[in-house]
């Protein structure tokens, strides 16, 4: 069967967009995509209906290609739960902890159940789409690789290099790849797509042809800058580097502290569809603003450590200010455990053993252990439905898990509410999805679409895009060899 993997100059060079659009445009042509990344890292992570975590992307992707996420789109993921510790997700599962000074040593033991899961979704497509992670010009990381070079050669499968124009130097971060790789890694590349390209493509036609000439690559298109790519799910935290408080201008204002830690801050993202709200990620050393109706304490994946950070910021007295302003509180996952009274964590499972007090605006406590906890849910919460998914380790227990946030429709209750209706927690991620759901947390300024209808918008944009300026009969071509 065809398969194609788009690899990249650098991180953030847009091959997640890329891909998505192109599993959107083949599956318009009626073909059977699937798409593939052999080894991601992303601290924002999708439940599969087998009950498996793979990245945000591939979640996204396979919904570009109609079709239900799977364990085996991404058989190696790798959640950052500190500068020096991951957790090892391996075809869905976690396989344990591992710290960076070994991951080198221990990925190529992977590259079997990678190589297996690809074959997998090669049996089931017409074309597989796989998606590089960095960059192959990282050759100081080559020996072992099975995110790039080494999957590409081990499975077979051809090569299109991305470069992103936007942040300048395309032509170098091209050319310079093509000239630090080795020629067995260098053959396997076909050709380059130049991203994220503002203005006329005309005015780069001498560039790219010297692209071209200086690689001996052969060019499928320029892309322009995509807006529609802002509507998908984030997955890296790096566009929280780029993030300003702001103010709002009018609108309801829901602001979110971005902890060292934080994960699954996609379940903001619906929120931001509706004109009348602004969400503030609010970064580190400034203030939770005073005009916030609601504050929203994320998903972690270092619970305590993030408690010790959130009070380093002063956001701890920050949020008892904005609880006697009348202001809600909503603590999704990690930020739930935050909100109770206690967080223990005996094992040790998210740093070193040990207990520490919450913020106490709910009456809970928190044990962290046992099995984690992956399953998508439906149900409802304050009246309106919602689809979303579970993803924790731990049980919370207390007073306040009486005035449960969540039912689920096989009757489980989640969650917890203050005795004033103020503060809430639940582990429900997602939650935010349906505009009635929105509605009911946002008192009225949540009417809008949902946010699965806006992905679908957004990935027919970017399809019809990549129609209009890449080759994509060369591309198919390539991928069938």
């Amino acid at each position: 069967m065809a398969a194609l993997m788009l690899q990249g100059t650098g991180s953030d060079v847009g091959k997640s967009v890329l891909v998505a659009g192109l599993c959107r445009a083949y599956a318009n042509r009626g073909m059977a995509v699937r798409p593939f990344k052999p080894q991601n890292m992303s601290t924002n992570a999708a439940v599969t209906a087998e009950g498996g975590e793979i990245g945000r992307a591939q979640a996204t992707q396979a919904i570009a290609a109609r079709v239900a996420p799977h364990v085996d789109m991404n058989p190696v993921l790798l959640k950052p739960e500190g500068d020096r510790t991951s957790q090892l997700i391996v075809r869905g599962r976690m396989r344990g902890k591992l710290p960076a000074n070994r991951w080198r040593e221990g990925r190529e033991g992977l590259l079997g159940e990678v190589l297996d899961s690809f074959r997998s979704l090669q049996a089931q497509a017409d074309l597989v789409l796989v998606e590089g992670a960095g960059s192959p010009a990282e050759i100081n990381l080559r020996a072992g690789d099975i995110a790039n070079m080494g999957f590409a050669r081990a499975a077979g499968v051809p090569v299109v290099l991305v470069g992103d124009i936007d942040r300048g130097g395309v032509i170098a971060s091209l050319v310079g790849t093509r000239a630090v790789l080795d020629a067995e890694d260098a053959a396997m590349i076909h050709g380059f797509v130049v991203n994220r390209f503002r203005g006329d493509p005309a005015l780069f036609e001498d560039g790219y042809r010297a692209i071209a000439g200086r690689t001996g690559w052969r060019g499928f298109g320029v892309v322009p800058w995509l807006p529609a790519a802002a509507r998908l799910p984030s997955e890296d935290a790096v566009v929280l580097e780029r993030t300003r408080a702001v103010t709002a201008g009018g609108r309801l204002l829901v602001a979110c502290p971005v902890t060292r830690h934080i994960a699954n801050f996609d379940d903001l993202d619906p929120l931001r569809l509706d004109p009348r709200v602004e969400v503030a990620m609010i970064p580190p050393g400034a203030p939770l603003p005073a005009a916030a109706a609601l504050v929203v304490l994320p998903g972690s994946k270092a619970t305590i450590a993030d408690l010790a950070f959130f009070r380093a910021q002063g956001w701890d007295i920050d949020l008892l200010a904005h609880r006697r302003r009348g202001g809600a509180v909503l603590g999704l996952c990690g930020g739930y455990q935050m909100l109770g009274h206690t967080v223990a964590d005996p094992l040790g499972l998210e740093g070193p053993a040990g207990s520490v007090a919450g913020l106490g605006l709910l009456a809970v406590d928190t044990v962290l252990g046992g099995d984690k906890a992956l399953r998508q849910v439906r149900g409802a919460a304050r009246g309106a439905r919602f689809a979303g998914y579970e993803m924790h380790l731990g049980e919370t227990t207390g007073a306040d898990t009486a005035r449960a946030v969540a039912v689920f429709d096989d009757g489980r209750r989640d969650g917890a509410t203050s005795a004033d209706g103020l503060v809430a927690g639940t582990y429900v991620h997602g939650l935010f999805g349906l505009a009635e759901q929105r509605a009911a947390w946002l008192a009225g300024a949540g009417d809008g679409p949902d946010h699965a209808a806006s992905v679908e918008a957004a990935l027919d944009e970017i399809a019809a895009a990549l129609e209009r300026h890449l080759d994509l009969d060369g591309l198919l071509a390539v991928a069938r060899g």
